[in-house]
Parts: structure tokens; sequence; C-alpha cells
């Protein structure tokens, strides 16, 4: 089920453009300041504002889905919730915590001539500020973040892959998408793009593998390492 170094890099050669999850592939967000702190936060700015979260949002503790369900059942609330999520986020990504090998990466699709964008369910504002932070944005050709007061534009929806695939002009038969969930996977092959799986936690081998991730990983050095392997 994980994938062999060959297998990789047979992945790998035809790739011009590496679509790059952001949670997961580059960082852990939400390792120094908590998805559900974050969450309660989020609640508790809603309220201040006189606003009265939608029923089951006391229990969420993921705020990305607090803020589908925000959207959902309290559409007046969307760009407020969005709005104070970004700055959450952008405020836990000073303490996020890089993916061993997440840099390696970057660097690597830079020595093999190729191009990489982060598309990702988070603020594109929270990327930015990850990126600058680490000296990493001169890596990165573009930034995906969801569509700010827009929740649907997340991921499985392919919105945000397509609009990076378009902003490049590379054919998705050149582009290789790398993500970390179930959904990533399911974006990737609605928007025609082969998806390698990251599975940082145990059992996400197999949802990946089941989702239809073309190759699975356990570690992103391994990624870095087929991206030289099997530059042109």
């Amino acid at each position: 089920m994980i994938a062999t170094p060959q297998q990789l890099a047979d992945v790998l050669r035809p790739v011009k453009h590496v679509l790059l999850d952001f949670d997961g592939p580059v960082c852990s967000v939400f390792a120094g300041l908590p998805a559900p702190e974050v969450a309660r936060r989020l609640r508790e700015g809603l309220l201040a504002t006189g606003a009265q979260p939608p029923a089951g949002a006391e229990g969420q503790c993921d705020p990305l889905a607090l803020l589908r369900l925000v959207s959902d059942a309290r559409p007046d609330l969307t760009e407020i919730a969005d709005a104070a999520l970004a700055e959450l986020e952008t405020e836990a990504v000073r303490v996020a915590r890089p993916t061993p090998g997440g840099e390696s990466v970057l660097h690597a699709c830079a020595r093999s001539g190729r191009l990489i964008s982060v598309v990702s369910n988070n603020a594109g504002a929270a990327i930015e500020a990850y990126l600058a932070e680490h000296g990493l944005s001169d890596y990165v050709v573009g930034i995906f973040g969801r569509a700010p007061g827009d929740p649907s534009s997340m991921k499985p929806n392919p919105r945000l892959l397509l609009e990076a695939i378009e902003t490049v002009g590379a054919g998705q038969e050149h582009c290789v998408f790398i993500g970390d969930a179930a959904r990533d996977v399911e974006a990737g092959n609605a928007a025609g793009v082969p998806t390698i799986g990251y599975a940082n936690k145990p059992g996400k081998n197999l949802k990946l593998a089941t989702a239809g991730a073309v190759a699975v990983v356990e570690s992103m050095y391994f990624v870095a390492e087929a991206l030289i392997e099997s530059r042109s």
C-alpha cells in the first residue's frame, strides 16, 4: 500500500507543477494553538458580536468544520465567521509545527525545475504568513486558500485546484496534488489530477488508498527524494 521509491518516481516523472496541501504536508497548523481552542474562540467571537451560533456548534472542535456549519445554518454569519477564523489561523501558524520533510519538498521542486502552488482549505493570509516567517515564499508561485467568505470553495470541491492549474497553465497530465486527507484525494480526482496521499497518522494509509490516491507515503522526505530522482 505504501509506495516504493520507484513507484513514487514514476508518478512524479511527468510532473511540472506540484499542488501542495498546507495543513499536514507543510506544517501542523494547530500544533501550538490547538484546533478545539480555535473553535472555542471562534464561537465566543460570534457571541461577542451578538450573533448566536447554530445548533451543534458547541460540540464542534474542528474550526473548519465549524465554519461550514455556521455557513450552512446561518449564511448571514458566514463572512464574519470566515474573517474571524482567518485571524485565528494566522495567529496559529506563528506557533505551527513544521512537517518533517515539508520544506525539503519545496527545495526539491526548485532543484528539479518544478513549479509549486499551495492549495488549502486554510485562509490564504495564514499560508502567506507562515511561508514568509519561514523564508519559503520564493519557492511558491501561487497560494490558493479558501475563497474569503465562501467555505463552499473548500475541498473536496476541486475549485481551488482548478484555479491553481489554470493560473500556472500546466495541463492536468503534468500536475500532481499532495494531501493528507480523503477529501484531498476526492478533490484531486474531481479536478482530473493524480493525488499522492501523505499518511501522517496511523490508519490514514488505508483511507487515502481507498479514496483513490495513486501513491501513499508516510514521510514527506520520500517525496522530496523522488522529486530529485525523477527530474528530467
